[in-house]
């Protein structure tokens, strides 16, 4: 693609940005109809009337499909401008919708309760409600562990003002405000906490201990605003679970996710298990950069003297291209997206940090942002990120409801694109150099998921734990921050990044819980899907796609065992999947072992 924008367009769907007309008038209407779907709700209580139901039901889709249309817009306006002060304030209405919805589905999901189990299979047999039959029993069954109804709407009125105002406090107010001042040719450029992060990936070594210095201190300068953020919202979280009577702080994310406590246990048992292997990578990837061992801002750093970088367009191509030897399917939905600017990947001051795709339901399409600077891993990303709009494309005619799936399946389709890109570059690698450089970017994603991730999961299990007995300090979440990533990289490394807490958005993301497991979830549960294509070649993209049209109304062990005949609360799978992320490690030790220059 020769001619494509960086930059994404938003003015089609609610033109104006912030200030927009169309967007208010949206949010005007999405406030008279929850209110009407309040009065419905109150109509249904005690009521066995399947219309009534059907009614209901209906209605609950077409406010939730408009809730997800204003939130999609909401995030790309906060996102492309950190300092927008009227998109902050509209964030603060979508909560307020958000909670309100949330409390009028309690009210829906208790009235279901009331309703015998013999009439609710009655009333499941309605065409309208059968397609959305696994959502409906799912509300209905977690109804049951609960507070009432009118408790669990006072949790979500006041979590506005609260719980949701921490997360928004440390975007906006922290977040927001920081630039940090990098020297680059003798110059100084204040730069925005994302674009510091992008340093840690620079081949100039002084640059990132540079960049990784005044992060560090930067991070430290703020740590007490952010420590009152997250023990606030922690303390939230174990308050409201308390009261609903849950002893684990991953009954929720667990619940959320669709997935077992034993299918957890089994796959990170797994990765500790098998994760080492991992230090012969870090050892020579040292050594190449003439280290004696990696400090945590080497992790990401590129290796062999000629680094390949792409063109915006040159990367679009490269990843339309892969995808289309896969599924014709993807390829025309990322070549759409593409062409019809469905993506933000200009690289400027004043964006948040990091990537993610967005959906538009009523419009059906996605919205995708990142920052694009040239280099392979920033190709990865968008290929990660068009994965995710496929998915979406793919579940945009089903029924509102069988649109919600999981994050850790949401992670397996953006994985999924990511592994195909990210194989067809090594393969087209032209020389040892650029094969190693490539191998090095597969398993920095690997250390990532299996160190890092699981660094943040150890840190948020504990700070919990240590939470529950009081506020916990700077000093206090420093050492666990430390110690959970010396245990998660093995002491792999010479030195660790202590305010990771701090710097880490997703840790104060107020809709999920534990933003962490699911990555590795879906980064393995792809790799098992990946050698299932592989080993099938085309054909196996309509397998894909059904598989990918069931992720909102299967549980995940029943979506392994449907489409893969795979059972997740065993190792086997596990034990597959990570051999097969670990096996680039062969292949990066044989080329780091090459004289420089020689080819395979």
């Amino acid at each position: 693609m020769k001619h494509i924008t960086s930059t994404w367009e938003l003015e089609t769907l609610f033109s104006g940005g912030s200030s927009s007309p169309a967007f208010r008038a949206h949010l005007d209407k999405l406030a008279v109809n929850i209110n009407k779907l309040q009065t419905a709700v109150q109509e249904v209580q005690g009521k066995i009337n399947t219309e009534a139901w059907v009614q209901l039901i209906s209605a609950f889709q077409d406010v939730s499909r408009q809730l997800r249309q204003a939130s999609a817009f909401i995030s790309c306006l906060t996102a492309q401008d950190v300092k927008d002060v009227e998109a902050q304030r509209l964030n603060a209405e979508v909560q307020k919708f958000r909670a309100e919805l949330s409390s009028i589905m309690d009210c829906a999901a208790e009235a279901m309760l009331k309703v015998d189990q013999a009439e609710w299979e009655t009333i499941m047999t309605h065409p309208r409600l059968k397609e959305v039959e696994f959502a409906l029993n799912e509300l209905r069954s977690q109804a049951q562990e609960r507070m009432p109804a009118e408790l669990e709407g006072l949790a979500n009125a006041l979590a506005v003002d609260g719980y949701h105002a921490w997360g928004e406090f440390y975007n906006s107010k922290i977040v927001g405000r920081m630039t940090i001042p990098i020297e680059r040719e003798g110059r100084i450029a204040e730069m925005s906490v994302g674009q510091v992060a992008n340093l840690f990936a620079s081949p100039d070594r002084s640059l990132r201990q540079q960049a990784f210095e005044k992060y560090e201190a930067a991070w430290a300068e703020v740590s007490e605003l952010c420590g009152a953020a997250l023990n606030h919202l922690a303390g939230f979280r174990l308050s409201l679970y308390k009261a609903r009577g849950w002893d684990s702080i991953l009954h929720e994310p667990l619940m959320i996710n669709r997935m077992t406590q034993d299918t957890l246990e089994a796959m990170w048992t797994v990765v500790e298990q098998r994760k080492s292997r991992l230090l012969d990578y870090l050892k020579a990837k040292s050594s190449l950069l003439g280290l004696e061992g990696l400090d945590w801002f080497d992790v990401s750093a590129p290796v062999g003297q000629n680094q390949k970088t792409y063109t915006y367009a040159e990367a679009a191509q490269f990843v339309i291209d892969q995808f289309g030897k896969f599924s014709t399917g993807m390829a025309e939905l990322a070549e759409r997206a593409l062409r019809e600017r469905w993506v933000e990947a200009e690289d400027r001051p004043g964006k948040r940090p990091g990537a993610f795709c967005t959906t538009f339901p009523e419009a059906k399409e996605s919205r995708i942002f990142m920052t694009f600077s040239g280099s392979a891993d920033n190709m990865f990303t968008l290929a990660h990120e068009l994965g995710h709009a496929y998915h979406s494309s793919v579940l945009k005619d089903e029924a509102p409801f069988n649109q919600r799936y999981a994050m850790g399946v949401a992670e397996t389709a953006s994985t999924f694109a990511e592994q195909v890109v990210a194989d067809a570059a090594v393969r087209a690698a032209q020389s040892r150099e650029e094969r190693l450089a490539l191998l090095n970017n597969k398993l920095e994603q690997a250390v990532a998921m299996f160190m890092n991730i699981h660094a943040r999961f150890i840190f948020e299990t504990r700070f919990y734990e240590r939470r529950r007995k009081g506020l916990v300090s700077v000093e206090e979440l420093n050492q666990l921050m430390e110690d959970a990533q010396r245990e998660a990289y093995v002491q792999g490394l010479e030195s660790y990044h202590p305010h990771f807490w701090a710097s880490k958005l997703h840790f104060y993301i107020t809709g999920v819980q534990f933003y962490n497991f699911p990555y590795t979830f879906g980064y393995l549960f792809s790799q098992g899907i990946y050698a299932r294509a592989l080993a099938e070649g085309p054909r196996f993209a309509e397998d894909y796609k059904r598989l990918l049209q069931d992720t909102g109304r299967m549980t995940v062990e029943e979506l392994a065992r449907t489409h893969l005949g795979e059972d997740l609360t065993k190792p086997d799978f596990w034990e597959r999947a990570v051999e097969i992320s670990l096996a680039d490690v062969d292949q990066f030790l044989a080329l780091a072992g090459k004289p420089e220059g020689e080819d395979d």
